[in-house]
């Protein structure tokens, strides 16, 4: 069995890639921020499946969070977290610390316009920003063909699409759909924070978009749709509902209303006690 290849630096990196690209091989890359859950799995297997080597990277973005708290408090499972990667026939991880990633305090901000001033771009002002740094500096350390993303980041996806676009980034971007428990929560790194309580309660999420969808296909107005599922929320103790809309999966515009003519996915963000949740559902692919 291979042996997982950890590696802290892009120098070391850079000296594994060419022996890999020397031997013809193909490069898939799983960014992650750690706390691996078989979401992320999904995601490695997928690469695994499309490419000769695959890297993930671990690598908590402190340039992504707007909310300190957040940043303080995100789980931190390395060992566990490299073990699984191994066990799961992993070739390598690119484990760097802050300073390898920022060795000098960063000036640069990025915008991705419309996509910034709606949904997560609205509720978490620059955190987009950070996102679209730490990407590109990972896919400039990385270079790999592919890189694979979870469709339970929805927005995120459209912003790194529009990355790649509009700085030419030499790379493929794969959308793997989300990664839901048995009883449908979506797999987050987030719900281990959650109590047992509140893991219970945190079910309204994927409920309330199923809900919608099957109501939206059965041709009930939009409008009295989505105030139903905020009055929903409403009844519900240690929860409150941050949005619920129905956008277009790519350029995120807003709908006031529903075309079954057209793309469109149900999104929606909640804290349940002290854990924000994120979660989306396509209405028409």
């Amino acid at each position: 069995m291979q042996k997982l290849k950890v590696l802290k630096t892009p120098k070391e990196w850079a000296k594994l890639r060419l022996e890999i690209l020397s031997g013809g091989q193909s490069i898939g890359f799983v960014p992650t921020m750690g706390a691996l859950h078989v979401g992320h799995l999904e995601l490695v297997k997928a690469s695994l499946d499309q490419c000769d080597f695959t890297i993930v990277s671990i690598f908590i973005n402190p340039t992504q969070f707007n909310n300190p708290k957040d940043f303080e408090t995100y789980p931190k499972t390395l060992e566990k977290d490299l073990a699984l990667l191994d066990e799961n026939g992993v070739h390598a991880a690119f484990v760097p610390n802050t300073e390898t990633m920022y060795p000098t305090s960063t000036e640069m901000t990025l915008s991705f316009g419309k996509l910034e001033k709606v949904l997560e771009g609205k509720q978490r002002p620059g955190h987009f920003s950070g996102v679209g740094l730490v990407v590109s500096k990972l896919f400039n350390i990385i270079k790999p063909q592919v890189a694979f993303f979870g469709q339970k980041d929805l927005q995120q996806i459209a912003v790194i699409k529009r990355l790649v676009a509009d700085l030419s980034f030499q790379v493929d971007i794969s959308v793997v759909p989300t990664k839901r428990e048995a009883d449908g929560l979506a797999c987050s790194s987030r719900n281990v924070r959650l109590s047992p309580s509140e893991r219970k309660i945190a079910l309204v999420l994927f409920k309330s978009l199923s809900k919608a969808k099957s109501e939206l296909l059965a041709g009930e107005n939009w409008f009295a749709v989505r105030q139903a599922v905020e009055s929903d929320f409403q009844n519900i103790l240690s929860t409150e509902l941050e949005y619920f809309e129905l956008v277009h999966p790519e350029s995120f515009a807003l709908y006031s209303s529903f075309d079954p003519n057209q793309k469109s996915s149900l999104c929606v963000a909640a804290n349940v006690g002290d854990v924000r949740l994120i979660d989306n559902l396509p209405v028409i692919d």
